[in-house]
C-alpha cells in the first residue's frame, strides 16, 4: 500500500485537475454547455432510458436533470416518448442530430487532448488512459458500492479544496 505523502499528493493533483476540465468544458459550443454534454454522452454510451435512470447515472437532482433534457430536447438532440410500461414515464432517446452533435462534441475533446498531449508518447497516452479507467474501477459504482470510511492514514487536519 502506498505511503500517506503519496495519497495527499493524490488528493492535491485531483484538485488541480479542475483547471483541465474547465479548459474541456470552456471549448464546448455556447448551445451546449457542460451538463447537457453530459446528458447526450450518457444517452450515446448507455441507450434509451427513463430519466430517473439518467439521473442516476449522472449523479445529479431530477430536477437538474430535468432542466439538461428539456434544453435538449428544445434543440431536437433528444426525443422524449411514452414508456410503455408506464404511461406516466418518459423514455429519452438519441436523435440523429443529437448523434451528431454527440460526435462533434467527441471530435472538439479528442481535438484538444491531442493537442495539449502531442508531446506524449502512445505508450505514456495508453498508460494514462488504462491508469485512468483503473482508477475508476477501484471505486467502482457508487450508487451499488455501500459507503465506507476511508482506511486511516495517520493523522490529516487538511481539508481538500474542490477548483
Amino acid at each position: 500500500m502506498a505511503e500517506s505523502a503519496q495519497y495527499e499528493e493524490l488528493v492535491r493533483q485531483f484538485s488541480a485537475f479542475g483547471a483541465v476540465k474547465r479548459e474541456m468544458n470552456r471549448l464546448m459550443p455556447s448551445d451546449c454547455p457542460s451538463g447537457s454534454a453530459a446528458v447526450l454522452t450518457v444517452l450515446g454510451r448507455h441507450g434509451d432510458m427513463r430519466m430517473s435512470r439518467l439521473a442516476e447515472l449522472l449523479s445529479v437532482d431530477m430536477s437538474v436533470t430535468s432542466r439538461h433534457v428539456t434544453h435538449l430536447a428544445e434543440r431536437g438532440w433528444i426525443e422524449r416518448s411514452p414508456d410503455p410500461a408506464d404511461k406516466r414515464s418518459r423514455i429519452l432517446r438519441l436523435t440523429p442530430a443529437g448523434r451528431d452533435r454527440l460526435d462533434e462534441l467527441f471530435r472538439l475533446t479528442t481535438h484538444l487532448l491531442a493537442e495539449r498531449l502531442g508531446d506524449w508518447s502512445d505508450e505514456e497516452v495508453g498508460h494514462l488512459a488504462r491508469l485512468m479507467a483503473r482508477l475508476r474501477d477501484s471505486f467502482g459504482d457508487p450508487r451499488t458500492v455501500p459507503r465506507q470510511a476511508p482506511p486511516s492514514l495517520g493523522q490529516t487536519t487538511r481539508t481538500p479544496v474542490s477548483t
